[in-house]
């Protein structure tokens, strides 16, 4: 499929049975990419053939699907979008998410965002290495730091990337390592990476290379190893990551749906982010190249089962989400009459 209306040099491909997939499972997936100001739903249509949806958004990155709000961090906001379809079709589309509040956090560089089991937001404020919620009054409130961090300040001192919930609470977060100064992170992208409980203010897991979105599931620590290309879990109690699938990408992004996990992957970024790493030695071993897309892991077996895959003007992209019960995706643009025009009536209340 070649993106020609939309991006003159992006073109699309996916595995055979990719779309097959989706509809099987009665699901989409949105995914971002902040390098190309993109955001995607990608589903089926009546004929059950790959339908993509694209909105253009300043640098989004995190996503969180929680009932039928979507939650999306963008440059300087964080948004909730709401389905307004209603189970009706909107142009054909099952779901048409609309942009109903946000929240002004400043360029904060916020990389997860979840709700816990009262609803509140919690996302990983990786400017300032901490957890945090929305404000009213301030660009955000500070919940939680890792214990090595002395200090709230603007400096992305250990990149804190990544949030697991469990039971509805914070319970484990990713950090490329464990420095305390500004920036620090990048001289430890290969073995300084750490897994961290929350409730414990204890590192549960050391030695990872750039650790990425962290999932409770199952008596699990699910997480992706993006520095070696891996997707992997930590049982509880141990301190073992166990690889179960290599991707050739640099991983991000990781959610679920049944016996399958969905992770992005992006292409080296040509600066000292992605230099060094395990993944590009692994890569020129094996005489692969890396990709940017969409990987499908079967968690039952450990293969890539199924894959999107985009060239060209995008290469990089950073979170999914899996939209289970919607087959055929859409959403309300910022750019165009669209928005103005787009409304909706709630029920009368009383004066």
């Amino acid at each position: 499929m070649n993106l020609a209306a939309a991006e003159p040099t992006l073109s699309l491909t996916t595995s055979r049975l990719f779309p097959s997939w989706l509809a099987a499972h009665n699901a989409s997936i949105a995914f971002t990419t902040y390098q190309a100001g993109k955001v995607f739903f990608v589903g089926v249509n009546s004929e059950q053939k790959l339908s993509i949806f694209e909105r253009t958004i300043e640098r989004p990155m995190a996503l969180h699907n929680n009932g039928g709000s979507l939650y999306l961090s963008s440059l300087y906001q964080l948004w909730r979008f709401d389905d307004m379809a209603r189970g009706e079709l909107v142009n054909g589309y099952d779901r048409c998410f609309a942009p109903r509040q946000s929240w002004v956090t400043g360029d904060i560089d916020i990389h997860d965002v979840k709700t816990d089991a009262s609803g509140r937001l919690v996302f990983v404020n990786t400017l300032f290495s901490c957890l945090a919620t929305v404000s009213e009054t301030d660009s955000f409130h500070p919940l939680w730091q890792p214990p090595f961090i002395s200090k709230l300040a603007a400096e992305d001192r250990c990149h804190l990337n990544g949030l697991a919930m469990r039971d509805g609470r914070p319970a484990y977060v990713t950090a490329v390592s464990t420095s305390d100064v500004a920036d620090g992170w990048r001289d430890r992208r290969v073995g300084g990476g750490v897994v961290i409980s929350v409730i414990d203010n204890a590192i549960v897991a050391e030695g990872l290379s750039m650790p990425h979105s962290p999932r409770w599931r199952d008596g699990r620590i699910w997480l992706v190893n993006a520095g070696t290309g891996e997707i992997g879990f930590i049982d509880e109690g141990d301190s073992q990551f166990i690889p179960i699938c290599f991707c050739p990408g640099f991983l991000r992004g990781l959610n679920f749906i049944g016996d399958f996990a969905v992770v992005t992957m992006s292409l080296p970024r040509g600066d000292t982010t992605f230099q060094g790493l395990p993944l590009q030695e692994r890569l020129n071993t094996i005489g692969d190249q890396p990709r940017c897309g969409l990987a499908v892991i079967d968690l039952k077996t450990g293969d890539l089962a199924h894959w999107l895959r985009l060239e060209g003007v995008v290469s990089e992209l950073f979170d999914a989400v899996v939209l289970p019960g919607a087959t055929r995706p859409s959403a309300i643009g910022f750019r165009s009459d669209e928005i103005r025009r787009f409304l909706s009536v709630g029920e009368a209340e009383a004066i």
